[in-house]
């Protein structure tokens, strides 16, 4: 028997599976102690303790087909492109032998270094080298709480310089490309024109397919840039959504992204004409598996709107980043926070920058109303319970 006697109390200490185990038996009589030593290994070995095997430890790989994937799965079934946005960074990190054979458990900072100087070999941008490494940090974590690695994970910072969004388009190339978006629209119907035409039909009578949706890219347009939404909110948009002259998210990519849009003239013009065309639940219908237009459906047409206006090539989120930073010039920081649907307050505040004459113009009202009006006597003291004016430096 191996029980021993610390202070008055008798304790008693073994191995079991390669396990060693310690514990108090709360006891001052030594045979008595035994015999609750004795209990204890026979209920280990009837299973009755419920002694927990030691799990195996999985390579990140494994980790990431076996219990990653599937949890990330259910947790974001119905948002697809969140889904596909873990699945293409999960591959990322695969792809690179030394982390993917690596137990999640012996994961290094060196390991974690060799896989960004690859990415850098290979020209990523700061951005993607970064998203990459957010995953893995998941991962990690999820691995350490579900007991496949040490309670604390390996720290993965990410890399400094990376670069945000912060293209804005200014008035003459919101205009241009609204009309160049118009053209494709038009191209689009003389295509068509063109086709029926044509030998196809004219001759073997295979009538082309007459397009639904012309002008689907400048709705859109008109959509993100006056309303400020994430574009896969506006992609999922229904007409139950629409109502009030507002738009009303229901669910998106925050807590906060539950919120109420009131319509511009032009946003609502533009609804109201595909409503009267529409017989479906979706604003922007398409032939997809959701039924709905993806981040890929206009991706053709856009190109060859960005190049007829003549301007660079930017992606739809800059339309919500340009709208934003209309809104900021006009609003309070906490107003815009709600419409743009942001849960962090550090985000917003990049779209609010201070103007040096608007607070000046602050400064001299508030100068005005605590000096009661009384320029020309600034020798005399404020009266009980009034605060002294405020300077104005010039």
């Amino acid at each position: 028997m191996a029980v021993y006697k610390r202070g008055r109390v008798w304790w008693y200490r073994f191995t079991w599976r390669r396990q060693a185990l310690r514990g108090s038996t709360k006891l001052t009589n030594k045979r008595d102690a035994e015999h609750v030593e004795a209990a204890y290994k026979t209920s280990l070995a009837k299973g009755e303790m419920g002694l927990a095997e030691k799990k195996s430890i999985p390579t990140l790989r494994e980790f990431a087909i076996n219990h990653f994937i599937p949890h990330i799965e259910n947790q974001f079934a119905e948002k697809r492109t969140t889904l596909a946005y873990y699945q293409i960074q999960v591959g990322h990190l695969s792809r690179y032998s030394g982390l993917a054979n690596a137990r999640v458990d012996s994961i290094s900072p060196d390991l974690i270094a060799g896989f960004v100087g690859k990415w850098r070999e290979a020209g990523y941008e700061v951005s993607s080298i970064n998203r990459a490494l957010q995953v893995l940090r998941r991962m990690l974590r999820l691995a350490a709480e579900w007991g496949y690695a040490g309670s604390k994970p390996p720290r993965v910072p990410l890399l400094p310089g990376e670069r945000r969004r912060e293209r804005v388009l200014s008035p003459s190339e919101q205009t241009a490309y609204l009309v160049a978006a118009g053209i494709v629209g038009e191209e689009i119907v003389g295509a068509y024109q063109k086709a029926l035409q044509g030998i196809r039909a004219a001759e073997r009578g295979l009538a082309p397919i007459k397009p639904e949706d012309p002008y689907l890219l400048r709705d859109v347009f008109t959509i993100l840039l006056d309303c400020g939404l994430r574009p896969e909110e506006c992609y999922r948009l229904r007409w139950d959504q629409i109502r009030l002259d507002a738009l009303h998210i229901e669910y998106g990519k925050t807590a906060n992204a539950r919120r109420s849009i009131p319509l511009t003239k032009r946003a609502e013009a533009a609804l109201e004409m595909r409503r009267s065309k529409s017989g479906r639940d979706w604003v922007f219908p398409a032939p997809t598996k959701s039924g709905h237009i993806e981040q890929w459906t206009l991706r053709k047409q856009h190109q060859r709107a960005y190049k007829i206006a003549g301007i660079a090539a930017f992606p739809f989120y800059t339309l919500r980043h340009t709208c934003l930073t209309k809104w900021s010039q006009h609003m309070d920081p906490y107003t815009l926070a709600y419409f743009a649907g942001h849960s962090d307050f550090g985000t917003t505040r990049r779209y609010v920058h201070p103007n040096l004459e608007s607070g000046r113009a602050a400064m001299e009202r508030a100068n005005v109303v605590y000096s009661g009006h009384n320029s020309g006597h600034s020798q005399e003291l404020p009266t009980a319970g009034v605060s002294p004016a405020i300077p104005v430096f010039q």
